[in-house]
């Protein structure tokens, strides 16, 4: 592992750290357009599989923020907000989808159920798939390309939003739901500081314990490490994280990294000096739109050059 880090970690911490962010903020002027979601869409019509009552937090929905008209379909991403699958931080969610419209991406923000309302997984993994299948099954409404529909989260929210790109399946032909028949995968991902593995000496533990219990098997807990369970067709992955982060750790990450090389599947990764958890699009936590992370910069750049 030390050879990993030597040979792979270097190259993208060297690279961020020397990254100017004047430069990088004066090359995104796109303003924030959208003010607010347009339309919330439950993602079933009755109560959700597993559904503890009826609060608005046993009820799962994407806030819908659509791209500007365009006489062709744009691309979309389903956001999932972190929070340590116990709340969910609105900055990386609606913050997020504004960025993306300026960027001509639909966004749809996740409100997934939570482990601190008595949620556990896969009932998480089940709310991020069923979004990705509505979007692909109501493109025509939307105006979306059923093939470009990615996935993005931070924090826990990245964790699900790898998880669902490791564990995202094919639909179901025969079933009756004709949105349960489309694919759950995302074409690809976009991961902010996100916490990666489940083991207990690598992750968060408010994460692990919000979504799989106090006492998970040992076999739950490396089926749900990213860094154990990515497979040779996971999706493509932008991933960014920061050296200064004390919440998330970073050996996951990196060791995610080797992973997906040795399985020849297209990654990059982005390791910056300075920043604290929870940074969401801004330079300093919560400032949100003020001054963009130049992490902005470079995904608009793979965006771009992934065909989103």
């Amino acid at each position: 592992m030390i050879d990993f880090f030597a040979r792979h970690a270097f190259f993208v911490t060297t690279l961020a750290m020397l990254a100017s962010h004047a430069a990088a903020i004066a090359a995104d002027p796109a303003p924030m357009m959208a003010t607010e979601a347009a339309e919330t869409i439950r993602l079933w019509p009755g109560d959700a599989p597993g559904a503890r009552g009826t609060a608005d937090h046993d009820i799962p929905v994407i806030a819908w923020w659509p791209a500007v008209k365009s006489p062709t379909p744009s691309a979309a991403l389903v956001i999932c907000p972190g929070g340590g699958y116990g709340v969910l931080a609105d900055h990386e969610g609606s913050d997020y989808a504004k960025w993306l419209n300026s960027q001509g991406i639909s966004a749809f923000v996740l409100r997934y159920r939570l482990g601190s309302k008595g949620y556990r997984h896969p009932v998480m993994l089940g709310d991020v798939s069923r979004a990705i299948r509505l979007v692909r099954h109501d493109h025509e409404r939307l105006g979306i390309d059923p093939k470009r529909v990615g996935v993005m989260g931070s924090s826990a929210g990245g964790h699900l939003a790898l998880t669902s790109c490791i564990y995202g399946g094919p639909g179901d032909a025969t079933a009756p739901d004709a949105i349960d028949r489309e694919s759950a995968r995302p074409d690809l991902g976009i991961l902010c500081y996100p916490v990666v593995s489940m083991l207990p000496e690598q992750t968060h533990g408010g994460s692990r314990k919000n979504l799989l219990g106090d006492a998970p098997s040992d076999e739950l807990s490396r089926e749900l490490s990213g860094e154990l369970a990515a497979h040779d067709n996971t999706p493509p992955l932008f991933v960014w994280h920061t050296w200064d982060d004390t919440a998330v750790k970073l050996e996951p990450i990196l060791e995610l990294g080797q992973r997906l090389k040795s399985l020849t599947r297209p990654f990059e990764l982005h390791v910056y000096e300075t920043g604290m958890h929870g940074l969401g699009l801004g330079v300093r936590p919560y400032d949100g739109m003020k001054q963009l992370h130049p992490w902005t910069v470079e995904c608009r750049r793979w965006l771009g050059a992934q065909g989103f």
